[in-house]
This record gives structure tokens, C-alpha cells and sequence, in this order.
């Protein structure tokens, strides 16, 4: 497996984000010297702990206006850049990404940080993966919130949005990942923040796992990660943990995929489920203060 690592230099003086970078190493399937990954750790070590995870193609920049006030609350904020993403090393061949892998890759970071009584904060890819690891390690998670994602098995027709979007991925010959991040927020973005996305990234060749990633979305039954998907759906059915659904109001692609979540969860019955307003599919960036304090208040209250 041929891995790249993006220079340092290209996250130098980012907006925002002055947080000390953290590695861990996670396996390399193939064998071969493990895979670095990134991640910020900031807060109490003992504080309660909440893992941020991003998605498609953002990284770890996406909660720099979240942690701040997690952490000035007391609690010890996580947010790692998954393999391909970030400061985290990324595979060079687009065929080194599945959704098995990511999913590895995850469990291997929570456990070598020995992560415990955990609030999961899940957006896009970070449900599809986050959702996967907390229901296959139940007792290291004590809550979750889900905002703009699902778990999708291939069993129902995906969206025309999101059908879109995967066939734009796939064909479009320059990935503009700052501008795919722009266009998919409610507020007008900074040139620095478009360009602080872009630093990953420093040649087409370093976006392989983000141009992986919406072809791995199960959108078939048979697809390689249905089958699994559904034996997390079957965990989830059984969830009696905290459960809550903080949705945008203007994301195309996610738009009512909570209701499945509140319908079939146990732990989200009666909870107090919101609606960000005025954000789309990247909340973190439109609403990040305000999604800290849903966060906030749903640990207090649970």
C-alpha cells in the first residue's frame, strides 16, 4: 500500500485552528507499517468525552468552533480526521478505501485511546461509520447525537440529491474539496476557511478516499457493507441509551432521514429532537456554537 502524508506546512497559521496535533496508529490491512492518524484532543483527560466525527470530504477544521466550548463546559473533546482525510495518512490507490476498512480504522482509534462512556456526535460518513462502531462496541458509548447522516443498508431507493452528488464525484476531473464545503453551507464561506479545507489536500492524487467515499454508500441490497449495516440497524433497534436527532433545515441530501432514528430507536422516544435553522449538510460550520450547546445540554440531561 503506497501512502501519502501531506507536508505540515500546508496547516500553518489555519483560522481557527490553533489545536496541538495528536497520532495514533491504526493498522494497515495489507500488512505492511501502520497507518498515522490524526486526531485533536483538547479538554479534561478525565472530563467527559465526546467524540466529534466528521464526514465526506471535510476533516477535523469542520469542529474548530464546537470544541472551544465543549471544552470551556468541562468535557474532553475528540475529533480525529478518518484515513484519507486531515492530518491522517492517506492510501494513494482509491481500492485501498471500503467501508469495512474506515469502519476498522475507527474501532482501532477508540481503542487505542481506550475511549469509555462516550457522547458520539456523528455527521455524513461519521454516522455511516460512528453508527457502525457504537452499535459493535455498545458499552464504550453513553449517548449519541445524530445531525445530517443515516445508516443506509441499500434496502430503499437513495435520494435524487444524493445520486447527484455520487455521480459528480465520479466524474468531475478536479475535486475542488473547499468549494464542495462552500456550496454545501447555508453561510458564505471565507476565502482562508475554503482554502483551510483545501490544505489536505495538496494535488488530486491525495483525494482518492474522497473521491471513494460516496461510491461506498451502500445503495444496493447486496452491497458489501448491507449486511452489516443491517446488524447494526438490529443493535440500534434495541437502544435504550440517549438517542437525539439535531437535523439541519437545509440539507437536500439528508432532509427526513431522522424520522427513521426517532421511529425505530428506542433511546430517541421522548427525547427533545431539534432543528438547526438557518444551516446546510456542514451544520458544524453554519451552527457550530449553537450545535455545541445541543450537545451540552443533552449530556446534562441524560
Amino acid at each position: 500500500m503506497e501512502i501519502l502524508r501531506t507536508p505540515e506546512e500546508r496547516f500553518e497559521n489555519l483560522p481557527g485552528y490553533p489545536f496541538e496535533p495528536r497520532y495514533v496508529e491504526v493498522p494497515n490491512p495489507d500488512g505492511g507499517e501502520p497507518l498515522r492518524m490524526h486526531y485533536v484532543d483538547e479538554g479534561p483527560a478525565d472530563g467527559p468525552t465526546v467524540l466529534l466525527l466528521h464526514g465526506e470530504p471535510s476533516w477535523s477544521y469542520l469542529y474548530r468552533k464546537m470544541i472551544p466550548p465543549l471544552v470551556e463546559a468541562g468535557l474532553r473533546a475528540v475529533a480525529p480526521d478518518l484515513i484519507g482525510f486531515g492530518k491522517s495518512d492517506k492510501p494513494a490507490s482509491r481500492h485501498d478505501y471500503t467501508y469495512q476498512r474506515h469502519v476498522d480504522w475507527m474501532h482501532a482509534f477508540v481503542n487505542a485511546l481506550d475511549l469509555r462512556d462516550v457522547t458520539l456526535f456523528c455527521q455524513d460518513w461519521g454516522g455511516l461509520i460512528g453508527l457502525r462502531v457504537a452499535a459493535e462496541q455498545p458499552d464504550r458509548f453513553a449517548r449519541i447525537v445524530a445531525a445530517n447522516t443515516f445508516l443506509p443498508t441499500g434496502d430503499h431507493a437513495p435520494g435524487e440529491a444524493f445520486l447527484r452528488w455520487r455521480e459528480f464525484s465520479q466524474t468531475v476531473p478536479e475535486m475542488q474539496i473547499g468549494r464542495i464545503i462552500a456550496n454545501g453551507c447555508f453561510t458564505e464561506l471565507p476565502p482562508e476557511v475554503v482554502s483551510a479545507y483545501d490544505a489536505p489536500f495538496p494535488d488530486e492524487s491525495y483525494k482518492e478516499g474522497a473521491r471513494q467515499f460516496p461510491a461506498l454508500v451502500p445503495i444496493t441490497p447486496d452491497d458489501p457493507a448491507s449486511e452489516a449495516n443491517r446488524r447494526a440497524w438490529q443493535v440500534l433497534e434495541r437502544w435504550e441509551k440517549p438517542f437525539l436527532c439535531a437535523f439541519s433545515d437545509s440539507d437536500p441530501i439528508t432532509a427526513g432521514l431522522d424520522r427513521a432514528f426517532i421511529k425505530r430507536i428506542p433511546g430517541a422516544q421522548g427525547m427533545h429532537h431539534v432543528t438547526i435553522t438557518g444551516a446546510g449538510h456542514f451544520l458544524q460550520e453554519d451552527k457550530g456554537e449553537e450545535l455545541a450547546q445541543v450537545i451540552l445540554e443533552f449530556a446534562r440531561r441524560t
